[in-house]
């Protein structure tokens, strides 16, 4: 994944900034465009078939919303920002799926970025898409690599009206949208802890070489999610304390309350690598213990024959002048005293508890 980007972005060099060139992985998504308009009195919704008729809604009254899905077309990405007047750093960083999650001010409107993450228990991989966000006096511009299904819940709340949200600016509008892809973060979250959950249990009952590999796989996770989270809490911590004429004060409260989970978010996931690194002694030492075990008993096996090697040793020289070679009870003699041998030897080790 990690080279195909790389091949990828090797196609932007020497291009001047503010080229838009997609650098990510390429979804099968048709460039779709749905508008939301709304106001304290109605909502209505529909699907724009060019962004001409977007342009037109730019400055009607109360909030509008419009959430362009796919971001590999360049040109549908290069007509919004013509029409709204979007800065072409602004776009460039857009079709740049790579981007970690920032905030930028110029001024008129404000550029946000963050990651939508879902988690696949059965691989224990996190899975990201990039979300963009513009924030205008009047209407929000969200931007998908894909479906934008997570902001199914704020969407619903704009048409059965409850809660304050239409009541409130576009500002309000940006809030829900990342309170949502934080709530997410949580449930990634509790995927997360099970498969923890789950996978101490194995490594308690049989450690093996498939628990290693899974505990891998759940750092390489958690890593991730904390590059996603860390940086989104400052994000939200500037979107609280710089004073944008974008953001009402009475949104203030609400950011604070968003950066409260981020913050929970970021303990629960350094609790996670904390448990994750313990499992990773417990699993060297189960494996230092069972090598352990078995040298003993190799251990043993190899000094419980040391002396009867030296007695089959000494009757195998074949000496011509022994005498217990003669003897008619020789041989049954010999092998009862290899045998008491082997017996005091096993006592011995039993009384000092060597096994």
């Amino acid at each position: 994944m990690r080279t195909g980007l790389l091949k990828k972005r090797s196609a932007k060099a020497g291009l001047p900034p503010g080229s838009l060139v997609h650098i990510g992985e390429a979804k099968p998504v048709r460039s779709k465009i749905t508008v939301l308009r709304y106001n304290e009195e109605e909502c209505e919704e529909f699907e724009a078939g060019d962004v001409e008729r977007c342009l037109a809604l730019k400055d009607l009254p109360g909030v509008t919303w419009i959430e362009i899905e796919g971001i590999s077309h360049a040109e549908t990405i290069e007509k919004i920002g013509q029409r709204f007047d979007l800065h072409p750093l602004l776009l460039e960083d857009i079709m740049n799926s790579d981007q970690r999650p920032k905030i930028e001010d110029y001024d008129e409107y404000l550029f946000v970025v963050l990651k939508k993450i879902r988690f696949d228990e059965k691989g224990l991989t996190l899975y990201a898409e990039q979300i963009s966000m513009v924030l205008g006096p009047r209407f929000v511009i969200t931007f998908h690599e894909s479906e934008g299904g997570i902001f199914d819940p704020v969407r619903l709340l704009l048409k059965s009206g409850k809660g304050r949200i239409r009541k409130l600016g576009a500002d309000y509008l940006v809030y829900s949208l990342i309170d949502v892809v934080v709530d997410n973060y949580f449930v990634v979250l509790e995927g997360l802890g099970e498969s923890i959950e789950g996978l101490e249990a194995r490594l308690i009952a049989n450690p093996g070489a498939s628990i290693l590999k899974a505990m891998q796989a759940l750092k390489g996770s958690t890593i991730y999610l904390r590059k996603a989270v860390w940086p989104l809490r400052e994000v939200i911590n500037s979107m609280e304390r710089d004073q944008s004429p974008l953001i009402q004060s009475s949104t203030h409260v609400y950011l604070r309350d968003v950066y409260d989970h981020t913050v929970h978010i970021m303990d629960t996931i350094e609790a996670f690598r904390d448990t994750l690194a313990e499992m990773l002694d417990i699993y060297l030492s189960s494996i230092s213990n069972r090598m352990n075990e078995i040298m003993k008993v190799l251990t043993i096996i190899a000094t419980i024959f040391i002396p009867l090697t030296f007695i089959v040793g000494l009757y195998g020289m074949n000496f011509e002048y022994m005498p217990e070679l003669k003897l008619r009870w020789g041989y049954p003699a010999v092998l009862l005293i290899m045998l008491a041998v082997c017996i005091f030897m096993v006592f011995y080790f039993k009384r000092k508890k060597w096994f």
